[in-house]
């Protein structure tokens, strides 16, 4: 039997879930929203707490699809998630490969009076293609992506790891929110303005940094979601698997030539991502030299818990927890 395709697969999903909505809703009389409600919906973490920052005070609060530690690249939304969006007023997603399934939602859907940024698509002109950096363990044509259009340049997805696309695409969320809720426009113009300002501070304190700090090259015994991160403020790295990669055993190869630059350049540390169980980031550093290297963690923000939401992290906090890790990486 032919397997379908993850994308074939989310369109009959979706397709049968609406129907079964639509049948619901026949003979009986539709729950309406108050005509001064907004509905946002965001799919991950970091837009998510930028139309939070935006939406203070109004009276409006946005909801997270992508929760309770469930990552990006694994999430598969449930009946409540796609009724939630198909009921937005705004709704938020990154647009990479792992949002392969929305584009069959919002067919489905039936709203044409829903607003759509696509994160990727505000930020077309600034997108960095996946790279496969020297020793980086490749995966060809495997990852758990559909690759329908095999001309195109694949991009890096994790753009909100880039302050200053967090800038760009917060200010597309307030424009969003101006068209949609003009009583509230110059609020969420000085939301956006006393957010962007934070947003400017934390990016000089990370350029501020790299360009005092005792070496730029990071390594990561992991995946590497933190291109953008690393080409904004000129950092080099060295990483196990791309970004996007499904893979969970480094080769041989692999681990001996991060092993060999850890040596080559006394890095102190070799880095991880959220979620990570250490094991390739160890087996590196036991075959340094020395095997003193030790473990740090930078939070990607590929997935968030209902511990974290509860303890009140945001962007802004993570971003500055990763910019102390940084600085230990760059300078012990």
């Amino acid at each position: 039997m032919k397997k379908l395709s993850r994308a074939t697969t989310a369109a009959l999903f979706f397709a049968a879930v609406f129907s079964l909505f639509s049948l619901a809703g026949c003979g009986s009389t539709p729950v309406e929203k108050p005509a001064d409600s907004l509905t946002i919906v965001s799919t991950i973490f970091p837009s998510y707490d930028w139309a939070e920052n935006i939406l203070a005070g109004s009276g409006h609060t946005p909801t997270l699809l992508m929760k309770n530690g469930v990552d990006m690249h694994s999430f598969q939304p449930t009946a409540a998630d796609i009724i939630s969006l198909a009921d937005a007023d705004l709704f938020i997603y990154v647009g990479g490969e792992s949002d392969a399934w929305v584009e069959s939602a919002l067919k489905n859907a039936q709203n044409e009076n829903m607003t759509v940024i696509n994160m990727m698509n505000v930020l077309s002109s600034s997108l960095r293609e996946e790279e496969l950096a020297e020793g980086m363990q490749g995966e060809a044509d495997d990852h758990d992506h559909d690759h329908d259009h095999k001309d195109e340049p694949a991009y890096d997805e994790h753009v909100w790891l880039s302050i200053e696309n967090a800038e760009t695409i917060s200010s597309a969320i307030a424009d969003a929110l101006c068209a949609l809720d003009e009583s509230h426009a110059d609020l969420y113009r000085e939301n956006l303005s006393n957010y962007l300002e934070k947003l400017s501070a934390l990016s000089d304190d990370y350029q501020h940094t790299v360009d005092t700090a005792a070496r730029k090259t990071i390594l990561f015994g992991d995946r590497f979601p933190f291109l953008y991160l690393t080409r904004e403020y000129g950092l080099d790295y060295y990483a196990a698997f791309p970004g996007c990669s499904a893979e969970t055993e480094a080769s041989f190869a692999t681990v001996s030539f991060l092993a060999g630059k850890v040596d080559e350049f006394s890095l102190p540390y070799v880095l991880t991502i959220d979620g990570s169980d250490g094991k390739i980031a160890q087996t590196i550093i036991d075959n340094t030299a020395s095997r003193s290297a030790g473990i740090l963690t930078l939070n990607s923000m590929q997935s968030v818990t209902d511990e974290q939401l509860q303890a009140g992290e945001n962007y802004l906090s993570i971003m500055e927890e990763n910019l102390e890790v940084l600085k230990k990486a760059l300078n012990d």
